[in-house]
């Protein structure tokens, strides 16, 4: 270009932003504010164009990327740039050296060139200052092109005219240019193609045909000559343009909306950003495509295009299900002795129910958890609903130890008995004596019954969580509600009467609601098992992160984030109990200290060989028997951790206090708990090839699962109310105009003619 003018050309299309300006900076700084894009026949993605003075002596042509700042230059000379081509920098493009060597020889001159006419949407006018004087630039000037953030940072800029407000922010970073003899791949491309040029270029299409064969539409707006037409060539699926009518008109729509804006484009446009976010808002969509397409969509619209690609991303809710069967296998053949179970509906194979259990986490608890099970469950927020059922148990230190999970179609009698005769079978083929276990659960006579069916010589208590919600519930009291706490805790019977008279005093009602309760389901004074010091099993407020991330994907996804979830759970247990050095965990480390430290101001007289009396300062005398491990304050029964009267006792006779707890409370029992691998499951596109390599003779495999059918959820009846201007008042008496007779119309009259 001549003298290296920054000419505007009669044909150029300034596109700018609402509210955005166009700015002739001081020291001639030209800028172009976000979204303000100079559009030619080559556009340039992602580039902000802004030129300023430096104090160097070198002329530079630097890049850095932005996300919606466009500039596209084209002169006589075309540089074609490419687009991944840009270094930090400088451009490289063919003819650069030329530009180089030609712009250190001549001076540098921007004119502002008058009365050139610049094509805008909507009618909208440009305003220039005229005779702005921009040839005071010197040759140490430096053209660069960086980020908005850099460009607004700048204090030499000035308003060089009036702001040009814009309804749209027009963003053309790719060639929509239609030409005849253009090929789209099929029609579906020839579509998608037409329909991105008219959203970029805002103008709306009318579809007059479209089959296998050709495609003919038409500008929507009425008398536009704008109009398209494309054929299939001739044995192949190949689709060209054959005719088009470039020239439009109307002037574009002059609303927010779009009619080629459907739920496929919206899922089109921010499939990169869901896939990258997966946790990306309709309402943050919403946003998006308003600020860099100006189109005002629906929050319905942004929700259905957000579900689109996540069901490509998380894949098909029903594929799932067809595939349990073989999940369950892939299960029980990369972790041995594992059980993986589904069931469904023998009328129609509908889903009811799935029962998964690692050979690690069945393990884990046989050999080194406490005798303790803890059955809870919550509902899952997907496509089928329905809900998902725990059976945990309690490592040494005091954390949830995962057993088994079920995932069941609804909540009910029937799917927690079998959830609960799949873990009594579990038990029965692992070990070789039933172990006497303590199961703890809600007051859900569904759960009740299923536990005293399956498991009939179990302990079974109440979780005091779901007890105190619903005494809560009752009586919005926080005194009341730690003294019914404190009743649970207390150890002996003269304790809990005691408590449960300060509550009488305090409130008859709330003695009533407690003594309704069996004592011997939660108040550990009457309790005939052992709680090891557990009285809630909150399982669910313990798992609520691998819950809040797997309740809304596919079922064998879900199951397969938990699996993760446990895995790693798992690996790092066992990597942390590696650092520790006493003989047992944490906790029971420091009960054990808390209570030796009180045990030193005891004193201890023998009765024979295993029975100690203990007398204790304000307290009075406790026999201990350390041959049965119990002491009359029934704190080392029903803990498995000494008490300090045994600690005293233990003392007396130079015995190892530490070697006198529950096993399931050493560091060695710990480690053993999580000394077995979860071991990954392959990738669903290897199940079929690995179940025809390594068949296993089972059938379940060829069974089709269709997915739960939906419940309906219940609905409010309605009520007729009276209204309150009508209260009172008589009623109208209605008149037959055939009979002449009160009390009904024409049309119900029945009195002969």
């Amino acid at each position: 270009m001549a003298n290296h003018e920054l000419l505007v050309g009669q044909n150029q299309d300034l596109l700018l932003q609402q509210n955005q300006y166009g700015e002739i900076g001081h020291n001639a700084n030209f800028v172009l504010s976000r979204n303000h894009d100079l559009i030619r026949t080559e556009p340039i993605r992602d580039v902000d164009l802004v030129i300023r003075p430096t104090n160097g002596y070198d002329h530079k042509l630097a890049t850095c990327r932005t996300h919606t700042d466009d500039v596209a230059l084209s002169h006589d000379n075309v540089h074609d740039f490419d687009e991944n081509g840009f270094d930090m920098d400088q451009i490289d493009y063919p003819g650069v050296e030329e530009d180089c060597a030609g712009v250190e020889k001549h001076d540098d001159q921007v004119l502002d060139v008058e009365y050139h006419e610049f094509g805008l949407h909507d009618g909208t006018e440009l305003t220039l200052v005229k005779n702005q004087d921009l040839s005071d630039m010197e040759l140490n000037q430096e053209m660069s092109i960086g980020p908005l953030s850099y460009m607004f940072s700048q204090h030499l800029q000035m308003t060089g005219g009036a702001p040009v407000l814009q309804q749209r922010a027009l963003v053309a970073v790719t060639n929509h240019e239609l030409t005849v003899g253009k090929e789209f791949p099929d029609v579906h491309s020839c579509r998608r193609a037409l329909r991105d040029a008219a959203i970029a270029l805002h103008f709306e299409i009318q579809t007059i045909k479209s089959d296998k064969t050709r495609f003919t539409a038409k500008c929507a707006s009425e008398g536009c000559p704008w109009r398209i037409h494309a054929a299939k060539l001739p044995g192949v699926p190949t689709f060209t343009i054959r005719t088009v009518h470039n020239e439009h008109t109307c002037g574009g729509i002059t609303h927010l909306g779009h009619q080629q804006a459907s739920v496929q484009w919206v899922a089109d446009v921010v499939a990169q950003s869901i896939k990258e976010n997966p946790h990306y808002k309709p309402k943050e969509i919403l946003e998006e495509i308003h600020r860099v397409h100006g189109i005002t969509l629906s929050y319905k619209q942004a929700w259905r295009g957000k579900e689109r690609i996540m069901a490509t991303v998380r894949g098909n809710f029903e594929e799932d299900y067809r595939l349990l069967p073989q999940y369950c296998d892939m299960i029980e053949r990369t972790n041995p002795g594992s059980i993986a179970k589904v069931y469904v509906d023998p009328v129609d194979n509908c889903f009811q129910s799935l029962f998964i259990s690692f050979q690690a986490s069945i393990y884990g608890f046989l050999n080194a958890c406490r005798p303790l099970i803890g059955l809870d469950k919550t509902t899952l927020k997907s496509k089928y609903m329905g809900s998902l059922l725990f059976a945990c148990g309690f490592d040494g230190d005091g954390a949830v130890f995962p057993l088994a999970f079920g995932v069941v179609n609804e909540e009910n009698d029937a799917n927690w008995m079998t959830f609960l005769a799949e873990l009594h079978h579990l038990f029965e083929i692992n070990a070789e004596n039933m172990p006497r276990l303590t199961i703890l659960s809600d007051r859900q006579k569904g759960v009740v019954d299923a536990v005293e069916a399956n498991f009939p010589t179990a302990f079974h208590g109440f979780s005091m969580h779901h007890l105190v919600d619903s005494f809560q519930k009752e009586f919005n009291s926080s005194l009341l509600t730690n003294l019914f706490w404190e009743a649970a805790y207390v150890l002996t019977c003269v304790d809990f009467k005691k408590k449960l008279i300060e509550i009488q005093a305090m409130s008859p009602e709330a003695a009533t609601w407690i003594q309704n309760i069996p004592l011997r389901f939660w108040a550990t004074a009457y309790f005939e098992g052992t709680r090891m010091g557990l009285l809630e099993a909150n399982i669910v407020e313990c798992l609520s992160a691998w819950i809040a991330e797997a309740s809304s994907l596919p079922i064998i996804q879900m199951m397969e984030c938990i699996r993760r979830q446990l895995m790693t759970c798992f690996n790092e247990r066992r990597e942390t109990s590696m650092h520790w050095e006493s003989d047992l965990v944490p906790p029971a480390e420091r009960l054990v200290s808390e209570a030796y430290e009180q045990a030193c101001t005891y004193q201890v007289f023998k009765a024979k060989e295993s029975k100690f009396e203990v007398h204790c300062p304000n307290e009075g005398a406790f026999v201990v028997d350390i041959r049965t491990r119990s002491c009359y304050c029934r704190g080392w029964e029903l803990s498995g951790l000494p008490c300090a009267h045994a600690i005293a006792a233990l003392l007396s006779c130079r015995q190892n206090m530490r070697k006198f707890t529950e096993t399931c409370f050493t560091v060695a029992s710990y480690r053993k708990a999580y000394s077995q691998t979860i071991h990954p499951v392959p990738d669903k596109a290897l199940w079929k090839e690995m179940t025809e390599q390594f068949p296993n003779g089972h059938n379940d495999a060829e069974v089709i699962i269709k997915p739960p059918k939906l419940l309906e959820q219940p609905v409010r009846p309605k009520k007729r109310r009276a209204r309150t201007e009508t209260v009172g008042r008589a009623k109208r008496m209605v008149h037959c105009s055939r009979c002449n007779q009160t009390g009904h119309f024409r049309t119900t009259c029945t009195a002969p003619i």
